[in-house]
């Protein structure tokens, strides 16, 4: 076990007309105005964005509104909600949303705060001091910004998908309610809980032994998710399997799953990548390319997908050598994404990249050779583009 930091200071409020706190929690963290953030037409219809800003005008808080944000957030809506901000005087930032708005409300923070171009910090040419503060009404359950200190913004210019994480942006409430999440077309709550699960496996998949515990937290939480999962197929309107999965999305992406390891993560900065190009959604474009990658790493340390098999995938320690183990266990995995109706190739994701679109995406992925990815295994360019290969 390596040395570990870890800090989760978001508050949260989980359960039942938890939005209606809304105001109060704003207050309490010190807000004069607000920023209120969405995306489509969805928070409004549903009465959402009506029941937050009435919460606000309850707690006496003046508030303007933005909406707008898409899956894969627009670097273009940042510079606008920076705009709005600056205008109106705003001193905290309310996503009403999923992953997608808080992060877009992470980048306006910081660029307001350091009154800069945000896109600085997310291509690494600069680092933060600050952000405005940042809270979330959670609406779907998927990507973990909610208590993570991480967001990730596309630049239409060249479509790049990037990351950027400081402490400064993490949520300082986050509202939880599950019933929020009830009318969530069945394909997003399957990449969503794709997403959940991913967060966790770049964690698990380490090289750090003496790690017990850890583990067990990662193997539970991808285990209660999957079980879940599979009700919400065939009942989405079940609170308490929509209560899990909520509550599993905040903790597969708050560090604890990572406490004393080395996480991987080259999965996802492969997927960033097929979603800057072709806009996927990220826990589907994540099952399209996972076996792939597993496939191509698992014998850097087999030991692992063999504990990823019998602990989680429950391919009994007797199914025969070590390594027809290890590849039982990936395809237990793809079985499970077919299960929820998630692609495990590119094709079925719904794309068909050029040889030409594959090397690009290797080459953005590495930051045109100024950096690899993956710790399980380190992977430069060509290794990436095998995997898209293979994925295809």
């Amino acid at each position: 076990m390596v040395n570990f930091q870890y800090y989760a200071p978001t508050k949260v409020v989980f359960g039942k007309d938890t939005e209606l706190q809304t105001g109060a929690l704003a207050k309490e963290f010190g807000a004069s105005k607000v920023l209120v953030h969405y995306g489509g037409n969805s928070a409004v219809k549903s009465g959402l964005l009506e029941r937050v800003c009435n919460s606000l005008k309850g707690a006496n808080l003046p508030y303007v509104t933005l909406g707008g944000v898409v899956p894969n957030p627009r670097l273009s809506l940042v510079y606008k909600g920076i705009d709005l901000v600056k205008k109106e005087g705003v001193d905290f930032l309310l996503a009403v949303g999923g992953g997608s708005v808080i992060d877009s409300c992470k980048a306006i923070g910081y660029g307001v705060y350091n009154d800069c171009d945000p896109w600085l910090f997310y291509s690494k040419q600069a680092q933060a001091k600050g952000c405005l503060p940042v809270a979330a009404v959670l609406t779907i359950a998927a990507a973990g910004s909610e208590m993570s200190h991480s967001s990730v913004i596309t630049n239409e210019d060249g479509w790049l998908k990037r990351g950027y994480s400081t402490d400064y942006a993490r949520c300082k409430f986050a509202v939880m309610n599950p019933e929020l999440t009830y009318t969530l077309p069945s394909y997003q709550t399957a990449s969503g809980c794709v997403d959940i699960m991913m967060h966790t496996m770049e964690r698990y998949f380490s090289h750090e032994p003496h790690t017990e515990l850890t583990d067990r937290f990662c193997e539970s939480l991808i285990r209660t998710v999957m079980h879940n999962a599979q009700i919400l197929m065939e009942h989405p309107t079940d609170y308490h399997a929509r209560a899990e999965v909520m509550w599993a999305s905040s903790l597969s992406h708050n560090g604890l799953t990572g406490c004393g390891t080395v996480g991987d993560w080259a999965s996802h900065q492969i997927e960033h990548e097929l979603g800057g190009m072709f806009d996927v959604a990220h826990g589907a474009g994540l099952s399209a390319i996972w076996g792939s990658w597993a496939r191509y790493v698992y014998q850097e340390n087999i030991a692992k997908f063999v504990q990823f098999a019998t602990h989680i995938m429950d391919i009994p320690d007797t199914y025969g050598t070590l390594q027809e183990i290890a590849l039982a266990g990936i395809c237990a995995m793809e079985d499970f994404y077919r299960s929820i109706h998630m692609p495990t190739s590119l094709s079925e994701l719904g794309i068909h990249p050029t040889d030409a679109q594959i090397e690009e995406l290797s080459e953005k992925c590495v930051f045109f050779g100024k950096r690899t990815v993956g710790t399980f295994k380190v992977l430069k360019a060509e290794d990436i583009q095998k995997i898209y290969q293979a994925a295809r």
